[in-house]
């Protein structure tokens, strides 16, 4: 196997561990020696790769930003097109991934505030390049962004297992969220777009 080959699969194994260790001991017990025992790389040999904890985290991060980025794409491509509003109906259907995928996610992020919060400064920045979208879209700017917030919040509390909802109930307000017909009556047009 050659170099670069042998250094990706390195990578993913750290990662992959790194998450592991996250959902299973919590983000406080994450270290790059549990992490090479976990992995069953060398702590050298993990070094190599990630000098430090906090580059594990980014590489974790960055792992789930690329799921989110990929999952948008396709939704984009298949369903969100037909959407009076692509992006709004984009950010809530990521939204609800999220639960879909809530562990890795959840485990991921809460690993990196634990360590070190301004790691997740790109997720803030992308998030308000996506409000301006959302805003930018709608016929009452103030109401989509409610409804993108709702979205987010439900997942975080889902994601923190503070959400008092079952699946039933959380599939039910996604589709009503989702559904553009009913937020009608409530847009006020002309309303504010860029903030």
């Amino acid at each position: 196997m050659d170099n670069p080959s042998r250094s990706e699969r390195s990578r993913k194994a750290a990662v992959t561990a790194a998450l592991t260790i996250i959902a299973r001991d919590g983000p406080g017990r994450l270290t790059l020696d549990a992490i090479a025992r976990e992995s069953g790389l060398s702590k050298g040999g993990l070094m190599h790769q990630f000098p430090n904890k906090e580059a594990v985290l980014k590489a974790l991060l960055e792992q789930q930003f690329a799921h989110f980025e990929e999952f948008a794409n396709k939704f984009r491509a298949e369903a969100g097109e037909a959407a009076s509003q692509p992006e709004l109906a984009t950010q809530i259907s990521i939204s609800r991934e999220l639960i879909a995928q809530q562990y890795s996610v959840a485990q991921a992020m809460l690993g990196a505030l634990a360590q070190e919060p301004g790691l997740l400064a790109d997720a803030r920045g992308k998030d308000a390049e996506r409000v301006a979208e959302i805003r930018a879209e709608a016929r009452d700017a103030d109401l989509a962004v409610l409804r993108w917030a709702a979205a987010r919040g439900l997942a975080l509390m889902t994601m923190l297992r503070v959400s008092p909802l079952p699946q039933p109930d959380l599939d039910r307000l996604f589709a009503r969220l989702l559904d553009d017909d009913q937020w009608m009556a409530f847009e006020q047009p002309g309303a504010p777009r860029d903030r």
